[in-house]
């Protein structure tokens, strides 16, 4: 009933929504001190890593950015797979995706939370002639749930919760010689992770991935969707994996942090730098000293 309620609010221009955004940022930025500090401190984070980043600027830049990205969810989710696909005006690097295709080995598409997340996994759902599961966690806000699975279970998609269940999925889809999509920076549970440097600190980081690649023997593509100024839609970029995996976990958590590193430099203000990326989840071990 949801997503039949939404479905009109989502065929708004582009522009519009986001312009909304640009406006719900900045009142999330002034009225939750949590989410205020956090990005606060990731994006000086980032600017001591690269230091050709200006500090405010990102800062500025990136609270109106999350805005952008929460309004836009409405048309990924709730639009026709295609229609949504058109918003993407142009690609950078599909001839990866296409050289891809022509090995029989599955396919693993890393997404980090940059640009227009939701944007990139249902544009390569609906250009990419196999089935795609995309792992998902459900969100906070219990009543997003269903417009999202919306979203993820359509065209050839399908949704793999955050769970054992989910995993088996992904498992069958790559044995089935298809692709999954992963968005690799979230803070895993305890016991599946390592601790690496992202962006200059320890990250509790994913070490699933590593593993479905090795095991599978899968091509791993780094992609994300920029969003255009204005309402002009998104650049869709796709880059292969710089190095590969070996096995032993901290490494490979620390290779796959480095190629999200210099993917999210392309757009360090479409990353959502207000995720506690930080954290320790429950039972982790503690990280080494910096």
């Amino acid at each position: 009933m949801l997503v039949r309620l939404f479905r009109p609010l989502a065929y708004i221009p582009l522009c519009i929504l986001q312009a909304v955004g640009f406006a719900l940022g900045w009142v999330a930025w002034w009225t939750s001190p949590t989410y205020r500090r956090r990005l606060d401190d990731n994006a000086r984070r980032a600017a001591q890593f690269d230091t050709t980043i200006d500090y405010i600027r990102l800062r500025r830049s990136s609270i109106a950015e999350h805005g952008k990205g929460a309004m836009e969810l409405l048309a990924a989710w709730l639009r026709k797979p295609q229609h949504v696909s058109n918003m993407v005006k142009r690609t950078q690097g599909w001839e990866h995706v296409e050289a891809a295709l022509q090995k029989p080995e599955p396919i693993i598409f890393v997404s980090p939370h940059l640009g227009g997340i939701e944007v990139c996994g249902v544009y390569l759902g609906w250009n990419i002639p196999r089935i795609m599961a995309a792992l998902y966690r459900p969100p906070k806000i219990k009543w997003l749930e269903p417009m999202m699975l919306a979203s993820r279970d359509r065209a050839n998609g399908r949704a793999a919760p955050a769970n054992a269940q989910g995993v088996r999925l992904l498992l069958k889809t790559l044995r089935e010689k298809q692709t999954i999509y992963i968005l690799p920076d979230q803070a895993p549970g305890a016991g599946d992770g390592a601790w690496a440097p992202f962006f200059g600190h320890r990250a509790y980081t994913m070490t699933l991935l590593p593993r479905l690649a090795r095991s599978n023997k899968a091509t791993v593509l780094f992609c994300f969707a920029e969003r255009l100024s204005w309402g002009r839609g998104y650049v869709m970029h796709v880059e292969p994996m710089q190095g590969s995996f070996n096995g032993e976990p901290a490494r490979d958590a620390a290779l796959l942090n480095r190629n999200l590193e210099r993917l999210i430099l392309k757009a360090p203000a479409q990353y959502l730098w207000s995720y506690n990326r930080y954290k320790s989840p429950a039972g982790a071990p503690e990280p080494e000293s910096e």
